[in-house]
């Protein structure tokens, strides 16, 4: 008599750290127990994943959700729904809320404004600030925690760290990797007399590639004299990566889709508001040199950079719109559309989507297809042709930067802890999301 399992994900191909081939995969207490051939296997419930190919769910380690504050643009609810329906299976959401995340009550708000209203697994950052290093110490020890980010160049909210003595404070006083915005306030308030009324071409000179490469320099320099870990996010720039390349001792580095998929001028004339964002969309040649770092192994993370704004808004003339486009739901077909057209493998894209995350935070049980993991699958069928529209977006932003472009390669199930939560566009079991566990915030004897 064969096996018996809660669920089975029967007739796909796995693609996890051994490579890829054909497997069942066999769940229990919503953990993975088996993988491999589970023809003789019974289940109570079996996902028929024929012609489907199965990863590790996804995850995408930069969104923000706006809750609380500004939940007219999105709420946990809402962003989390476009994340299931995506194929994301779990997300980092950002503190530059209002109030912005920077107590341990303002994080334990969030876990429990997400508790039986997010679809999907989540953690909260807290939020750097000035005045608030000993809070820090205690919110990036809490559970439901990611760690602590820095903004060093102003954008969405109040959050701004922009001297080296108050950002050294937060890396001399923190013990986990510290995710940081990293552009140089200094010189941007120095340059924004460059911003030309409504054109929003002005944008990527305002926020120029010095002003990255100044602030990514001194961050490295940070982090080497404090002895600490940094995760420096969206790398927009061709002369960033020569630096972190050299800095692998301290640093790892996220990319965003919008920077390997847009380019300058063109986007900004095409998309006008809709293309801004921090750090900006540049010319083409960055985008090349991004996508050699993806390439060559520099890339530790794919990630969205998810940050909604109404279209009302997204319409006033620059430099009055404001920074940011929506893309949680979109991370999973474009991140195919990119390994249908040759530009990553498809190991790659789960590299970087899924044992990237678990590599770099250091996550408990999420990130690969193995024994003792969470049941956590991303189900995507490669051969799918689907076209991208405003009107599939469950964002309260309803609109995306790649609406009219054809997916080649489409998510068409969300597994979550075994649980089926989104099946060919619907979502089927909701609010099962609860707070990742993270190695560093494991509380002894707890058995998790």
């Amino acid at each position: 008599m064969g096996a018996s399992f809660d669920v089975i994900v029967r007739g796909g191909t796995v693609v996890n750290h051994a490579g890829r081939g054909p497997a069942d995969v066999g769940v229990r207490a919503g953990k993975i127990a088996a993988i491999g051939d589970l023809a003789t296997a019974s289940a109570g419930e079996v996902i028929d994943a024929k012609g489907l190919h199965v990863l590790p769910g996804v995850i995408d380690t930069q969104v923000h959700f706006r809750e609380p504050g500004r939940e007219y643009k999105e709420d946990l609810e809402t962003g989390s729904r476009a994340a299931a329906l995506g194929g994301v299976v779990a997300v980092f959401e950002m503190p530059n809320t209002d109030p912005a995340t920077t107590t341990v009550p303002a994080l334990q708000d969030k876990l429990k404004r997400a508790h039986h209203r997010m679809h999907v697994d989540h953690a909260f950052y807290a939020g750097g600030a000035t005045d608030n290093v000993a809070d820090l110490v205690a919110m990036e020890k809490e559970p439901g925690c990611c760690g602590v980010k820095i903004f060093m160049g102003a954008s969405t909210g109040s959050l701004l760290v922009k001297s080296d003595e108050d950002v050294g404070r937060i890396l001399a006083a923190v013990s986990r990797r510290v995710a940081v915005h990293s552009e140089d306030e200094y010189r941007m308030e120095s340059r924004r007399h460059l911003a030309r009324p409504g054109d929003w071409t002005s944008h990527h000179e305002v926020r120029d590639v010095e002003s990255a490469v100044s602030s990514t320099r001194r961050l490295i320099a940070l982090a080497r004299r404090f002895g600490k870990r940094v995760h420096v996010l969206h790398i927009s720039t061709a002369e960033e990566l020569p630096l972190l390349e050299a800095a692998r001792d301290v640093a790892t580095v996220e990319v965003l889709v919008n920077h390997l998929t847009l380019a300058a001028p063109d986007c900004y004339e095409r998309l006008q508001g809709r293309a801004q964002q921090n750090p900006p969309v540049r010319e083409a040649r960055h985008r090349e040199a991004l996508w050699a770092a993806v390439q060559n192994g520099l890339i530790d993370i794919l990630a969205t950079d998810h940050a909604p704004h109404t279209l009302e808004e997204k319409a006033k003339p620059y430099p009055n719109s404001p920074s940011g486009m929506p893309g949680v739901q979109t991370l999973v077909a474009m991140g195919l559309t990119h390994v249908a057209e040759g530009r990553m493998t498809l190991e790659r894209f789960v590299d970087l989507t899924s044992a990237g995350p678990n590599r770099v935070f250091q996550l408990e049980g999420k990130g690969r297809v193995a024994l003792g993991y969470d049941a956590d699958l991303t189900l995507v069928d490669l051969a799918a042709r689907r076209v991208i529209t405003n009107a599939q977006q469950a964002s309260r932003s309803g609109w995306t930067p790649f609406d009219g472009v054809e997916a080649k390669g489409w998510p068409i199930a969300t597994i979550i802890r075994g649980r089926t939560v989104m099946r060919d566009d619907e979502i089927v079991a909701p609010s099962i999301g609860e707070p990742i566990r993270f190695l560093e915030t494991l509380q002894p004897n707890s058995g998790r």
